[in-house]
C-alpha cells in the first residue's frame, strides 16, 4: 500500500508541475504579464497547498517502502521528491516573495524577467519530480 500512496503522490506532483511548467505558465505570460502577475498569486496559493501536501506524503511513503524492504530505488526517489522541498526554499521562494509582495503592481517593469526566472526554476522542480517518478516506476516494475 505505502508504494501505491508514493507513486500516486509523486505521480501527481509530476503531473501538476508539467502541466504548469508546459501549459500553464507559458500561457499566462503569453496573454501579457500584466494578467499572468495578477493570476501568479491566486494559482500559487492553490498549487503550494496540494503540492506540499503531495510531496510529503510521497516522500514519506516512498521512505516507508524502503524501509519495509522494497529496495534502495525506493529511497532514492523518495529523496528526490523530497528535494523540490529545498531547492523551493532556497532557490524559488525569494522570486516568490517578490512576485507576492504585499502591494506589487502587476504592470511593474520587472513582472515579466520575475515570471520568467520562476517558470525556469519550477522546470527544476518539474525534472526532479519526473526523475523521482521514473525511479518508483522502476523500482514497482523491476522487483
Amino acid at each position: 500500500m505505502v508504494e501505491f500512496v508514493a507513486i500516486f503522490c509523486c505521480g501527481s506532483f509530476f503531473g501538476a508541475a508539467l502541466y504548469i511548467t508546459l501549459a500553464q505558465h507559458p500561457a499566462a505570460l503569453e496573454v501579457g504579464p500584466s494578467f499572468a502577475g495578477r493570476f501568479f498569486g491566486p494559482m500559487y496559493r492553490r498549487a503550494a497547498a496540494m503540492q506540499v501536501a503531495l510531496a510529503a506524503l510521497g516522500t514519506l511513503a516512498g521512505l516507508g517502502a524502503w524501509w519495509h524492504g522494497s529496495g534502495f530505488a525506493w529511497l532514492a526517489g523518495a529523496l528526490l521528491l523530497f528535494a523540490v522541498v529545498p531547492f523551493t526554499f532556497i532557490r524559488i521562494m525569494p522570486v516568490n516573495n517578490q512576485l507576492l509582495a504585499p502591494g506589487r503592481d502587476p504592470e511593474a517593469s520587472d513582472t515579466e524577467a520575475l515570471l520568467r526566472r520562476w517558470g525556469g526554476l519550477h522546470a527544476v522542480r518539474t525534472a526532479l519530480s519526473g526523475l523521482a517518478f521514473v525511479l518508483l516506476l522502476g523500482a514497482l516494475t523491476f522487483r
